[in-house]
């Protein structure tokens, strides 16, 4: 088991790719401290208080926090003339604020404990994105030098702090957001190849397993790692996804 004994914190972890790591990683031996919006929005990362709520009560519960999965993120649709200020207020509060108060709150448990490891999940969005996707795309190209400055920053006090951009990624919101958009049924079986040079796209348990090596001590001399998970090259553009 790869992570046994780790007390591991995923936010977004009830639905999709954050669901599929928990899975992974608790089949790897890990205990997987939990995190979703709620049904009363009290684990809304838009709220700055949030983020340190959630690693003293992973503390308080398991007594320490090895690891730290920043996957939970928001995705607005929406172009140039779309994106007002309270949308692209809230993108970066969710995706790009948080993991950084997030690693701020575990910094002191690390230190204390000798290290810690942190994944943060990016997008391959983040180099440049699709048109309709201007604000998660800023949001995520930000991460990716969240990611690079803190790896540099805390590495001498045994903290990693490396990253996957995922590529297109075939979770149950997915599938249904793309029939809303007028796709049949039956859309990932018609995926041009350019999409999907394997036949399929990526699934959540693909991006769990990179995931797990990420934080493995397998991988304890991997630091600033941004690690493009799709099936061809991204250099720039990312054309509008359609059958």
């Amino acid at each position: 088991m790869r992570l046994k004994d780790k007390i591991i914190l995923i936010t977004g972890s009830t639905t999709g790719i954050g669901e599929g790591m928990a899975r992974v990683f608790a089949d790897e031996g890990a205990t997987v401290a939990i995190h979703g919006l709620g049904e009363d929005g009290s684990g809304d990362l838009e709220d700055p208080a949030v983020p340190a709520r959630l690693i003293e009560a992973t503390v308080a519960h398991y007594g320490r926090i090895d690891g730290l999965v920043n996957n939970a993120a928001t995705m607005t649709r929406g172009d140039l003339e779309a994106t007002d200020a309270e949308t692209f207020d809230r993108t970066i509060a969710i995706n790009l604020r948080a993991p950084l108060l997030l690693i701020r709150a575990a910094l002191p448990h690390f230190q204390k404990q000798g290290g810690g490891r942190v994944l943060n999940i990016g997008s391959v969005n983040g180099y440049c994105g699709e048109r309709t996707q201007l604000a998660y795309s800023i949001s995520k190209g930000g991460l990716t030098t969240l990611t690079r400055n803190l790896a540099d920053a805390l590495g001498p006090e045994g903290v990693r702090v490396n990253q996957i951009n995922v590529g297109w990624t075939l979770t149950p919101n997915e599938h249904a957001l793309k029939q809303r958009e007028g796709m049949p049924e039956d859309w990932p079986s018609r995926l041009p190849k350019t999409f999907a040079p394997s036949g399929r796209l990526l699934a959540p348990e693909d991006v769990a397993w990179a995931a797990v090596y990420l934080m493995s001590d397998e991988a304890a001399l991997l630091n600033g790692a941004v690690i493009d998970l799709e099936q061809y090259p991204v250099i720039g553009r990312n054309p509008s996804k359609e059958v």
